[in-house]
Formats: C-alpha cells, structure tokens, sequence
C-alpha cells in the first residue's frame, strides 16, 4: 500500500466512522480494558448481549479502552440513533435491564447511574462527561482515543487521523523530523526526561550498519499503569511512533519489551501489528517509500530492574536481566553492540500527535523546559482514582483536590514517580509537576505514578514498603543496592517493631546517601528516595515511633492494640462481618466486644466503622 492508497482507506474508514456517530442501530460502548474487566464489565457485557438477542433488538457492542476514572467502572454508554452517546458507570449486571428498558421500552433517558453524555451541546438535562470535575481540567493528546474507539479496529484509528503524522514523517528527511521534535520540547516520559532529540541524534550519527528501536513497556511502579492503558486503548497511537522514531534514527527492526502480566495488552499490540502488515505499514518500502521496519514483541518475566536500558537489553539478548555499567550508552552500544534508542510507551504514543499538528501546537503546553502533557496514574487515598492527562506544570494542590477530589481523611502526603520517588508533605503542595520542580523537592516525576496517603497512613511503614520492593527487586550486582538497600529496610522494621534508636535516623541517612552515590544503576540511586524524603519531611513520624513508641496513623501492628468504644458502637455488625478470626462478637444494636487474645491486628473493622467505634491504643511499649 502507498501514500494514496491509505489516504483512501482513511477516507473510507471517516465515512464508516461518520456512520457511527449518526448511528442506525442502537449502539453500546462497554469499558473493557483491565480496570473495566476487574470491576465486571464482562458480566456486563453478557447481560446487555441476552438482553438484545431476548428481545430481538439489532444492536451493536463496541469494546473500548479506559476513558480515565477508574472509580466509575464499569462503565456502559448507550447511543440510540440520532442521539448522543450517554454513559453510565459503576454498572452492576443487575442494573443493566433497567438502563436497558429506559432506552428501548420507555424512549427516555435512563437516571439511574447516569453519569454525562458525549456531545458538544446541552442533551436534555443531561451534563456533559468530559465536564465531570476530574475530566474538565485535563488536556488529552496522547489519551485522546481511549475510551473513545475500538482499539481492535484499525479503521477507528485511520478515522481520527491515524497514520497521519507516518504520512508527514516520510514527506520529509530525518532531520527534518529531529528539528520538529527538537522543537517540541519533547523529553523522555519514562522518567528521565533526557530530551528526545538528543538521544536520537547520538543514535543516527553513530556509524553503524545496523541499528535498533525499542520501546519500554516493562512498567512496573506499583500502583502505576499509563503505559497498558494506552496500548490497551490506543495501541496503533504508540506502533505509530515507533515508526516516526525508527525512521529518524534510521533503524529497521523494533522491539516491544512488555510486561507478560499485561496480556490484554499484549492481544491487543499483537493484533494491531497483523493489521499494520496487512496493509503495508511493517515490512519493506512502507507506503512506497526506501524505508523498511519490523516491529517484534518480547514478554518480560516481570522483574522491576529490566525497566532499566542496559538490562532490558538483556533481556532481548536472551542474558540475565542486569545492568552494565555506562558509557557506552545504549545510543552508541545497545542491542547486539549496535546503536540502540529505548523510548518510553507514553514517548513514541505522543509522537503522532506531534508530527500531524506541529511543533509549535504541542510546545504551547507546559512550561518553559517541561513542554506538553504527562499522564499520571492517580491513585491511593483520593477519592477520585484513574488514569489523567494534564499539562505540565499544573499543582500537585491541583491534581489531588481539582481532579482527585481530595481525601477523606486530612491529606497527609503525596508519592510521585513511584518506589524510586519522593514523599511529599502538605506544603509541596502547590508544587508545579515538572521534572524541575520535583527534581527540588527531592522527587522526581517517575513514569507517572502518583500516591495520594492520607492520615490513616503512616509514612514509616510507607517507606518501609517502597524501599522493600526495591530491595527485592535489586539483580543484586552492585553492592551498594544489593546489601545497602537490605540494611536500610532492617532500619525501618526496627523503627516500626518499636525498636528504634535516634541514632538509626542518621544511619539511614548515611546508608541513603551511600547507596544514591554508589550504585550501578538508576534502580539503586533512586531506591532511597522515599525514605530520605519521608525523613526530610515527616522527621516527628519518625520520632514518634522511637522516643513514644507509638505509630501516630495507629498502622504499625507491633505498636497498636484494637478495642470497641461502647458508647460510639450502634452494633451494626459490619466490623463483625469483615473479622476473619471472629475477635469480635456481639448481638445486633448492641455494643460488640473485642477478643485481643484472636485479634490479628489486620485493621479490617477499623476501617470500615463508620461511627469511630474502633479505636487503636498506640502506646503499647514502654520506652
């Protein structure tokens, strides 16, 4: 296929999707990505499916990624003909016949679960989805299409310009190109932000015969998940970038390192790339042109430091999964020894949208040195949890309370860029979200993972958790994170058994600072970071479990004994229902006892009282 022969198929593929939108058949647009799918959306889909097949309705299920707010999955949007698209969420199988019945037996709008509509006007009452508050403040480029098309259908991609900003690429040199995304401001979104240009440019002015492309989906921050939800609802969006960066740099074969806990992902990428060979755009001379590219998927088993370059080229070569030391850069000896680029998914994803509406358009987001948007997983104890896209440069204060909605409880802290990251204390919170700013602070932005804590955390055992998965992660190559990391969660166990000294506070320090300076790989000098940070900003957490012998968020079981306060217990049995030892007994509306001899200290009936009838005595330890 050729420039004009995809330029038909697009054309044909926005009358299809035209069609669509003034649909003559009921459509229903079901959340089926993994956070839809863990919330239900397939029992979902199985109800709405008997429910037209019974009544003998011509009607049409369309699969789509994740639109962003996680908390309202599943989601299921109706679009009758000649009407908007209306979504409901949080739609349990039993709500489906009623939602259903609204539409197709009542001719109106169903109320229930109602939560906007996808039109540009006012819609009978109904407000619009994308003004929900955590929708309205965000900029969507790179998550434009999730939620919104069918990412099985290459067609649904071609309607909205796909392959549009390929077109443009292959109009111009490679160095035309390098000088718009120089332009752009684009830096790496895996968490680095090393400018892209910069990287590419090593690359292709490295002599080489062979040169390579990889794209890093091994995200594994926990708690983070931008990267599969892009592929799982926009895959051809980042294979398209793949190829304006494969051209640039001049490489002709491609790598997906990806997650092998990411299976629908990986469905998904594997069938966008059949798509693409169908139609010319992997293989030889894409769309007539001298460039050649093949794109190959290799499955990682999972460990945490093969997000790591060298590592994860590892990995591809069939080694062990450990890092070598740099220089050389991957740039000038990667894969096989031949000049290699590693862009993030979130990177090659916000490449199309570069190349099809400028340099210029893509750099008026953000600031002076971070331009454009970031995705952020939002999660933890906010109460509006998802997948966002926001410019650079807008508040921490502005993410977690205008779009996360805030906490229930007082906020107590954020954790940016994930286990590598900071924690961040109330007065960072009108912090601006660059690289900069974070950088200050003693964070960093990570690939985009943000954990809001509340008071019912307690930082130490936060810390304790971040530096323990590292730990655990560590290939164990270099000693300053194989053995420095191990002593500093033994440090955090110690503080949180209520077993602390003043002096550990200095040792972790120490150790901190040792391991940052002395370690072989990005793993190992940012593994201290949220115990440093949580040490520079909740330092009287610290003390407090040490000099008190008391965790102030009553978390830490060695410090924490659980009891009934009977005069605030209406003996409404729910923390009776959630004790898996049967500690605690009592009759309906009767105040309940609490057994501490079988009491496991899990905090089950602590947090789900709703009338402050459990309480946590924290000194337990005498000094």
């Amino acid at each position: 296929m050729n420039t004009r022969a995809l330029d038909e198929r697009r054309q044909k593929a926005a009358s299809k999707w035209d069609e669509l939108q003034n649909n003559r058949v009921p459509l229903i647009y079901i959340g089926a990505a993994s956070c839809g799918l863990a919330a239900g959306a397939a029992e979902v889909q199985e109800v709405v499916e008997n429910y037209l097949k019974k009544n003998g309705i011509e009607g049409r299920i369309i699969q789509v990624g994740c639109i962003g707010p996680c908390y309202l999955e599943p989601l299921m949007d109706v679009q009758m003909p000649g009407k908007p698209r209306i979504s409901y969420s949080n739609v349990r199988p039993s709500d489906v016949p009623l939602i259903m019945e609204s539409f197709f037996e009542k001719n109106e709008v169903a109320e229930s679960r109602l939560a906007g509509h996808f039109g540009d006007a006012e819609f009978d009452g109904v407000p619009r989805f994308f003004d929900m508050p955590m929708l309205k403040p965000q900029v969507r480029i790179v998550l434009r299409n999730c939620g919104i098309i069918d990412p099985d259908d290459l067609d649904h991609c071609l309607a909205r310009d796909g392959y549009l900003g390929l077109e443009k690429c292959l109009s111009m040199s490679w160095t035309e190109v390098l000088e718009i995304i120089k332009r752009s401001g684009l830096r790496g979104r895996g968490g680095a932000g090393f400018p892209t240009w910069k990287k590419w440019l090593t690359c292709r002015e490295t002599p080489s015969d062979q040169r390579y492309l990889i794209c890093n989906a091994d995200e594994g921050d926990p708690g983070a998940f931008m990267n599969r939800s892009l592929i799982e609802g926009d895959p051809h969006a980042v294979l398209e970038g793949m190829l304006i960066a494969a051209y640039t740099i001049g490489a002709s074969q491609g790598y997906i390192y990806i997650r092998a806990e990411y299976p629908l992902a990986i469905k998904r990428l594997k069938k966008a790339i059949v798509q693409m060979r169908g139609v010319g755009l992997l293989g030889q001379d894409i769309l007539g042109s001298e460039f050649s590219f093949d794109i190959r998927i290799k499955e990682g088993a999972g460990a945490f430091v093969c997000g790591e370059e060298t590592a994860l080229i590892a990995s591809i070569e069939g080694k062990r999964g450990m890092p070598r030391t740099r220089p050389p850069f991957p740039a000038v000896s990667g894969l096989h020894g031949k000049p290699t680029i590693i862009n993030n998914v979130e990177t090659l994803g916000t490449l199309p949208h570069i190349l099809r509406n400028g340099a210029e358009w893509y750099a008026g987001s953000g600031t002076e040195t971070s331009k454009g948007t970031k995705t952020f997983s939002l999660v933890g104890k906010v109460r509006r949890t998802g997948l966002i896209e926001v410019p650079l440069g807008m508040t921490l204060r502005e993410v977690v309370f205008d779009i996360g909605g805030g906490t229930l409880k007082p906020f107590k802290a954020v954790q940016t860029g994930g286990p590598s990251g900071g924690c961040l204390s109330e007065e960072f919170l009108d912090t601006p979200i660059d690289y900069e700013h974070l950088a200050e602070a003693g964070s960093i932005m990570g690939s985009g993972g943000l954990i809001v804590v509340d008071s019912d955390t307690c930082i130490v055992d936060t810390a304790k958790y971040f530096l323990g998965f590292t730990q655990k992660e560590s290939c164990g190559k270099c000693v300053p994170c194989r053995v420095g990391t191990r002593h500093m969660v033994k440090l955090l166990e110690k503080i949180c058994d209520g077993r602390g000294e003043l002096a550990d506070l200095e040792k972790l320090e120490k150790l901190g600072r040792t391991i940052k300076n002395g370690s072989l790989c990005g793993l190992g000098a940012t593994a201290p970071n949220p115990a440093l940070t949580s040490l520079k900003y909740f330092r009287s957490e610290f003390i407090s479990h040490i000099k008190d012998k008391r965790c102030p968020a009553i978390v830490c079981k060695s410090l924490v004994n659980y009891r009934v306060v009977a005069g605030k217990c209406t003996g409404c049995q729910r923390c009776v229902s959630v004790c898996p030892t049967g500690a605690i007994t009592g009759p309906r509306s009767e105040p309940h006892n609490l057994d501490r001899s079988k009491c496991i200290k899990c905090r089950s009936c602590y947090e789900i009282c709703r009338f402050d009838a459990i309480a946590g005595d924290a000194i337990i330890i005498e000094s």
